[in-house]
């Protein structure tokens, strides 16, 4: 298979550029998932856009995460599990709680229900199990709570998919693959 390397500033768009400028000032780096989403300046302008008005909506950082987490193991983007185990554990979670998110599970009912319903959706291809989904709208979510949840799902899906596909080096502390995490 084809190896491809992470553009370097210089190797992209002057799109792209001004994005990676802002993004080393925002997070003092540019992840290698942005550099490589950077191969296109639309893209990476569309995938940062997208980020920042799913962060307006129903979820707050902490449920966000959650969803990272399950939506990255199911679809096996080891980059993604390590960075939102990274983000997980700033907004909260302890490490034991984030590999219970990564299986889609939390002890609390509110985050078990959306984690269930994202795991759900993954492995569904969008057609989701109606357990889940009445779950979900029995912890008090309406229907514009769903179809952000479909969002998120799907924003965190494409970064998976950029990964999956580039193999590009993981740069963030690497997660404990799910079932040494679950036999420890």
């Amino acid at each position: 298979m084809r190896t491809f390397n992470v553009p370097t500033r210089d190797e992209v768009s002057v799109e792209s550029q001004q994005l990676f400028d802002a993004l080393e000032k925002k997070l003092g780096m540019v992840p290698n998932l942005y550099a490589s989403i950077g191969y296109s300046g639309n893209a990476l302008a569309s995938y940062l856009t997208f980020q920042d008005a799913q962060a307006q909506g129903t979820f707050n950082a902490k449920q966000r995460e959650a969803v990272n987490l399950v939506v990255s193991q199911v679809n096996g983007c080891t980059y993604c599990q390590a960075a939102h185990t990274t983000l997980g554990k700033m907004n909260g979670f302890t490490e034991e709680e984030t590999i219970a998110l990564r299986q889609g599970r939390s002890s609390d009912a509110k985050l078990n229900a959306i984690v269930g319903l994202a795991k759900s959706l993954v492995e569904n291809r969008g057609r989701a199990s109606e357990d889940k989904v009445e779950e979900f709208l029995a912890q008090g979510y309406d229907q514009a709570a769903l179809v952000d949840l479909v969002a998120l799902v799907a924003s965190k899906t494409l970064a998976n998919y950029v990964h999956n596909l580039f193999d590009f080096a993981i740069d963030f502390p690497e997660a404990q693959p799910l079932e040494e995490a679950i036999n420890a």
